[in-house]
């Protein structure tokens, strides 16, 4: 029987490119893209950034009825809520819901927030004494008395009505900045948490007035909250941001791996 010729350099037997990196129509390369773009959109608009509108004047001084403002929903995933932070926070199981049919703040997604979203300043942090008013009628935080002339609406008094609470832990204490027309924590003593809101309920810090153009403005936090006599806020280390956004960053760079390798592949044929 004769032998095999090993140094024969015959044909090589046509090798079908592996499935994975096979070419795929082009309608379906168009569809995947616009799967991923719906995705990323809906991810970035649950765990990222979030546009309300402002349809009362509760925190008018800072943002008018009629603004649009943007939300920043993982800045507390890194870093713990402030002092003079405007947040918007979900007042269900908190606060009772407003009597009329207009909530303080209007998700700008199709959907409406029922009446339990609100916008206001955070005054007091878990463990402050916040208290109105000293002999000069100002609030004080930890026995601090607060310049609130910056943010505070013209011609507003810190507050009309007197208090003291001290924040449980996990609460804070909130007010708007139109004193004399918000409905804030001093005027919910009787629900759950004494005028209080979980810091839990935050769904994020409003960082930039959107609309109207002319009113373009970032929302910094007042230099009323740097005095030196505060205490330092709670701080509170990085924490892993939701999976989704992880498989969605992951996604597009699987996808565009994907491609490169039948290109490649392509080429080698």
């Amino acid at each position: 029987m004769a032998g095999k010729d090993l140094g024969a350099a015959g044909p090589a037997p046509a090798v079908s490119p592996p499935a994975c990196v096979r070419r795929v129509p082009f309608w379906r390369e168009l569809a995947l893209l616009l799967v991923l773009a719906a995705a990323l959109t809906v991810l970035i608009k649950v765990f990222a950034v979030e546009a309300f509108r402002i349809p009362s004047g509760s925190m008018a001084g800072t943002l008018r009825a009629g603004d649009r403002v943007l939300v920043n929903k993982l800045v507390y995933q890194v870093r713990g809520i402030d002092r003079g932070d405007v947040v918007v926070f979900s007042g269900q199981g908190s606060w009772d819901p407003p009597a009329g049919p207009v909530p303080a703040v209007l998700r700008l997604t199709g959907m409406t927030s029922g009446g339990t979203d609100y916008v206001k300043r955070v005054i007091g942090l878990p463990g402050d004494r916040v208290s109105c008013c000293d002999t000069r009628g100002r609030v004080t935080v930890n026995g601090v008395p607060l310049n609130e002339r910056p943010y505070l609406y013209p011609g507003n008094r810190p507050s009309a009505q007197p208090f003291s609470v001290t924040v449980p832990p996990g609460r804070l204490w909130v007010m708007g900045d139109h004193r004399l027309n918000s409905s804030d924590s001093r005027y919910h003593g009787d629900d759950p948490g004494g005028g209080t809101v979980p810091e839990s309920a935050v769904i994020g810090r409003a960082f930039l007035v959107i609309w109207p153009p002319a009113q373009l403005r970032e929302l910094p936090i007042p230099a009323t909250f740097t005095h030196s006599g505060l205490a330092a806020p709670p701080r509170r280390g990085p924490v892993p941001l939701p999976m989704a956004v992880g498989l969605a960053g992951m996604l597009p760079l699987a996808w565009a791996c994907r491609r490169q390798s039948a290109h490649a592949a392509a080429d080698r044929r």
